[in-house]
């Protein structure tokens, strides 16, 4: 391995069973209650894990799964890491946003995703969690939603809707896993790309949208890990990232390059063997940056028994 280095709702109660586990979540349905968004099958919404009393970190992260911004992979990296984080002590919220599929393209998804961060914070106390311990964690075309919120944070998207949050939009930290970042067609993820940005597009917004070019002085800290062999998203959008973060002297910046194949893996040894260690990782630049893990993966343990030999 090679270092280069988240009050109009209804809450409601789902159980789901995965690989043999029965977690029981709540429900938040992110638009209800608001008359401008008219769309009939409640698409957008946050499903609400939450780690022991005894464990919380009082800290959140807000999930978004990848899926080329056309569909979700809402469990591998949605539920799967949902219940890794709490575990962790986090209250984790995976958020099922709006998709290309459904016939949704920009501003679509950076909606959900700050009404989400609105909701996260402004409901703070409910979960027991610091307004300023919330942050954001993406996977693929998810990677580059939580970017866009990164960095574009003081545009408020939400006022298409006539909504005017007296939060703070600004995730308090980001994790973009093998994201996608650029949308310039030389490194582009070009099905991502599409189903972002539909058929009728302004070179303006891809300049906007191409996360690289965006970087400012005030963006939060950033983890990005991505795969070198990747063949669906190139590795080069992280890089691209990384190295104007880099310029921008950004604290608690850290890349994660794999020397290997892979794109997809979640947080699942059986995926990759080799990068799925990319959430010890995480976990130690969590602590470095101020928030408490309660409980080590197994991939900490790993690395520690190894440390030993």
């Amino acid at each position: 391995m090679k270092k280069i280095l988240i009050s109009g709702f209804i809450l409601c109660i789902a159980l789901q069973v995965f690989a043999g586990n029965t977690r029981t979540y709540s429900v938040i349905k992110i638009w209800q209650g608001i008359d401008t968004i008219c769309y009939k099958n409640e698409h957008s919404q946050l499903l609400v894990f939450t780690p022991d009393s005894a464990k919380n970190n009082h800290a959140a992260v807000i999930i978004c799964p990848g899926g080329s911004y056309g569909h979700l992979g809402l469990k591998h990296e949605g539920i799967e890491v949902a219940q890794w984080l709490s575990k962790l002590g986090f209250t984790a919220f995976v958020l099922k946003y709006r998709v290309g599929m459904q016939g949704y393209h920009h501003p679509a998804m950076i909606q959900d995703l700050q009404r989400s961060i609105q909701i996260v914070r402004e409901r703070a106390s409910v979960w027991d969690i610091e307004q300023k311990k919330v942050g954001v964690m993406g996977f693929s075309a998810g990677g580059h939603l939580v970017g866009v919120a990164g960095i574009h944070y003081n545009y408020n998207f939400l006022a298409y809707q006539g909504i005017y949050p007296k939060v703070s939009l600004r995730p308090d930290f980001v994790v973009m896993v093998y994201p996608v970042v650029s949308m310039h067609d030389s490194i582009a993820h070009k099905k991502s790309k599409r189903n972002l940005l539909g058929r009728n597009y302004s070179e303006d917004l891809i300049h906007k949208l191409s996360l690289e070019e965006n970087v400012h002085a005030h963006v939060p800290p950033i983890f990005i890990v991505h795969a070198l062999g990747d063949k669906v998203v190139d590795y080069r959008n992280s890089v691209y990232l990384y190295r104007e973060l880099q310029r921008a002297s950004i604290p608690h910046v850290q890349y994660i390059q794999f020397d290997c194949e892979g794109h997809g893996f979640g947080i699942s040894e059986k995926r990759n063997t080799v990068a799925w260690k990319w959430i010890y990782d995480c976990e130690q630049w969590m602590m470095s940056i101020g928030i408490e893990i309660y409980s080590k993966s197994v991939t900490s343990i790993i690395q520690m028994q190894e440390s030993k030999k």
